[in-house]
């Protein structure tokens, strides 16, 4: 099974929806709270942007402007569309769904661990993010693998050779969004520390079980000043509300 499946499959008791936000960069859903008594929690995703078709066409979001009328598990199929913005609704609903085992995390910034984990090891990233210079300076060999490539960096399609060679692989959780997760988990070594990364990340253990080490991922804390950042098109330097967690897999050796 697609790992949105496992994801869909494993989701807790169904609840109503407060809010859904879809920012320039950032789609947010804000939930109720649980039937038992559960707080009310809020999820982030990627925006991804509709196809455009001729003239001014363009693909639309089902029930715009209705989506608080559905239920957080309706919100949560979406994740299955192949309309971007729904796909994003549909992600930032299971992460607001999922809870987070914080016994299981760290309070650290992804930057942090892979400069302290990757230090003179070979390390992979699938994505180009922010930190890649600081980490080149740190690791014995480092690649960067884009489907926009920046000067330096390798084209994604050349993850088939790239991947194996990596001792540690830190991976967009974008790749979660564009259906390429699947993909780049059979590629890497199964002896590699594997980070997935990002505000779309899912605390979810059942990434554990795809290969997945440490979820890096982003908790919101305060949806009410988040949401305003999103509505506002912040990027996620600029979004507050949140905190930065690293959900580490049960037994792994740091």
């Amino acid at each position: 099974m697609a790992i949105v499946d496992d994801l869909l499959d494993s989701l807790p008791a169904n609840r109503p929806v407060r809010e859904v936000n879809i920012g320039l960069h950032w789609t947010s859903v804000w939930l109720e709270a649980g039937p038992s008594g559960e707080p009310a929690r809020c999820g982030l995703a990627a925006t991804l942007p509709p196809h455009e078709g001729p003239g001014h066409s363009h693909e639309r979001v089902a029930d715009a402007g209705l989506l608080e009328e559905h239920s957080a598990h309706a919100l949560a199929q979406l994740a299955r569309s192949p309309i971007g913005p729904e796909h994003s609704i549909g992600w930032a609903t299971i992460n607001a769904l999922i809870p987070v085992d914080e016994t299981l995390c760290i309070e650290l910034n992804a930057r942090d661990f892979l400069l302290d984990q990757g230090r003179g090891k070979r390390v992979a990233v699938v994505g180009h993010f922010p930190f890649v210079e600081k980490l080149r300076a740190a690791v014995s060999q480092l690649w960067v693998l884009e489907l926009n490539p920046a000067p330096g960096d390798l084209h994604a399609s050349m993850a088939p050779r790239i991947l194996p060679q990596a001792d540690v692989v830190a991976v967009t959780s974008l790749t979660l969004l564009n259906d390429t997760f699947e993909e780049l988990a059979a590629l890497w070594r199964p002896d590699a520390t594997v980070l997935l990364l990002g505000p779309s990340t899912p605390f979810s253990p059942l990434l554990f079980e795809r290969g997945v080490d440490v979820l890096s991922g982003t908790q919101v804390v305060d949806p009410v000043q988040m949401n305003r950042c999103v509505r506002q098109g912040a990027c996620f330097q600029q979004i507050r509300g949140v905190r930065l967690l690293n959900m580490i897999r049960p037994g792994l050796q740091l």
